[in-house]
Parts: C-alpha cells; sequence; structure tokens
C-alpha cells in the first residue's frame, strides 16, 4: 500500500469537499450507518438518511436499530466537537462517549465484583470474552484507559507526517478495541476515537465498511495474535483508500451538477435527532400500553 497515493487522495477529497453545503453531514451519515451496521443494526443506508435527515422510521425494522443509528449520530457529532476544541483524551472523556452510544440501548449489568451501567459510560466490572479471546481483567481497566490516553496526547503533539498521523489514529482504535473497557459499544466508541483523531489533524475522516466486518475482525485478531500492528494498519489503509475514492467519485459528479432544494425539504431537514428519538420513545410506550390493555 502506497501511503502517497492515499495522502494525494486525502488532498484532492479535501480540496473537493470545501465550501460543499451539507457534504459533512452526509459523511457522518455514511459514518453512522457503517458503524451501526457492523454491530448488528438492519437499517438501509438509505433508511439511516430517512431517520436522520427527516426523522422517518423505518417499517418493520426493531426500534432497537432506530435508536442505535439516532445514538451513535449522536455521539459523532458530540466527538468530532470535542476534536474542533482540541480536548484532550481522558477517561472520563471516553466515558461521556461510550454513554451516548448507548444512550437509549443501554443497560444494568450485574457481576460478582459489582453493577455497571452501559448507558452511563460505566466501565465494565466482569470479564468479556469474544470468541475465544478474553480481554484484560477488569479491575486493570481504569489505569489502561489512562495510559492509552497519556500516551495518545503526548504522540498528538509529536506526529508531523500524513502517515505518522493515520497510524496513531489507527493505532488508537486498535488499542482502544483490544482493551474493551466497556460491557457493550467498544467497536463503535473505538472507531469514534479514530475518527477524533483524524479530526484532530484536519484529515477526512475514516470509515470501516460494513461489508468488510469479517476482513475488519480477521485483521484486528491476526495483528493480535501476530502482535504486529502493521497488519491492522495494512487493513485501514485500503479502507481508507477505498472511501477516499469513492467520496472523490461522488463528490466529483456533484460539483459538476447545478444544486436545487425543493422548498418542502428545507422544512422537514429541521427535524432534530431528539425529536427523532422522543418519537421512538412514543411508540414504545404506545405499544406497551396498548399490550396491557390486551392483558
Amino acid at each position: 500500500m502506497k501511503i502517497q497515493e492515499i495522502n494525494k487522495l486525502a488532498d484532492i477529497y479535501l480540496k473537493l469537499s470545501k465550501g460543499m453545503i451539507d457534504h459533512d453531514k452526509y459523511t457522518y451519515y455514511a459514518i453512522t450507518h457503517h458503524s451501526t451496521a457492523i454491530e448488528g443494526s438492519t437499517l438501509t443506508a438509505k433508511q439511516t438518511v430517512n431517520l436522520l435527515e427527516y426523522g422517518q422510521t423505518a417499517g418493520k425494522k426493531p426500534i432497537q436499530d432506530h435508536f442505535m443509528v439516532l445514538d451513535y449520530f449522536t455521539a459523532l457529532k458530540f466527538t468530532l466537537d470535542l476534536a474542533k476544541e482540541k480536548k484532550p483524551l481522558s477517561a472520563s472523556l471516553i466515558q461521556s462517549i461510550a454513554a451516548l452510544v448507548k444512550t437509549n440501548t443501554g443497560e444494568t449489568v450485574n457481576t460478582i465484583s459489582g453493577t455497571y451501567h452501559t448507558a452511563k459510560g460505566d466501565f465494565r466490572t466482569g470479564t468479556v470474552r469474544a470468541g475465544n479471546r478474553t480481554f484484560p481483567d477488569f479491575r486493570k481497566v481504569p489505569a489502561m484507559v489512562k495510559f492509552l490516553c497519556e500516551q495518545a496526547n503526548e504522540e498528538i503533539k509529536k506526529v508531523k507526517t500524513f502517515e505518522e498521523k493515520c497510524n496513531l489514529a489507527f493505532k488508537v482504535h486498535f488499542d482502544f478495541v483490544s482493551l474493551h473497557p466497556f460491557g457493550d459499544g467498544n467497536g463503535r466508541t473505538s472507531r469514534l476515537l479514530m475518527n477524533y483523531m483524524q479530526a484532530r489533524f484536519n484529515l477526512p475522516l475514516s470509515i470501516v465498511f460494513k461489508q468488510d466486518r469479517i476482513k475488519y475482525v480477521e485483521a484486528l485478531e491476526s495483528a493480535r495474535n501476530k502482535e504486529d500492528i502493521t497488519i491492522f494498519y495494512r487493513f485501514m489503509y485500503e479502507q481508507y483508500r477505498k472511501f477516499l475514492k469513492s467520496e472523490i467519485e461522488q463528490v466529483g459528479g456533484i460539483k459538476s451538477v447545478k444544486e436545487t432544494k425543493k422548498p418542502s425539504q428545507t422544512t422537514s431537514r429541521k427535524k432534530t435527532v431528539s425529536a427523532s428519538a422522543k418519537s421512538l420513545k412514543g411508540i414504545i410506550t404506545s405499544k406497551t400500553t396498548s399490550e396491557k390493555k390486551k392483558k
């Protein structure tokens, strides 16, 4: 993989997208769709946009999937705002991000060692396994997260080149998901932290494509087993190249066409993510009430 090629693609992408109305927003929609789909959301790309842009729910799709999408989008915007403000990474900041990821889908988990709430960004108090892998002892988690943050904050000051900045973003992603400090939402949070690092450096954001989920998991596991993070770097650079090329083609096409907006769309776009979440909660409440009446 030629880093120079990806660097050039990133420059072209930034030049093409500069000044485009709503470009960032639709990039966020794409990131939200792929990241939640990796974790099991069944909403299509179009349904994700309809939910986030117009507050339209997808018929016959689980309400939990809608909440997952709404929560992730909120967490993404929050994370990127932190990056723009150059807020240093800290355990409490990461816990705030994780809490937003699970706001409407979180749960209380009881273990022998204590109770934690995934919607509050609590660190886990029990063992976490994924396949044949057992993640670090929960008692070590707070110190390990603190070390990860301190290390990342120091490296932010040192990195200079495009490759060094990308490697740091991918390393934070890898280290965090390999730590798995929360009971749930670790994958989503790790990808948000990667985007945080890229936003700190004013780089285009990365996506892990949902169709490459298996390769993603394999790259993570292979890098861990062989203790060679460059395996994960290679995978992420390929994802980065794929995303940038796709965006350049799309943005280039849009630039050549005169954009027009329908008056009716302007009003509908004012619906917020929080309003959509409240609407979904209303659906849940009404369903629960009708079920009780039937009983």
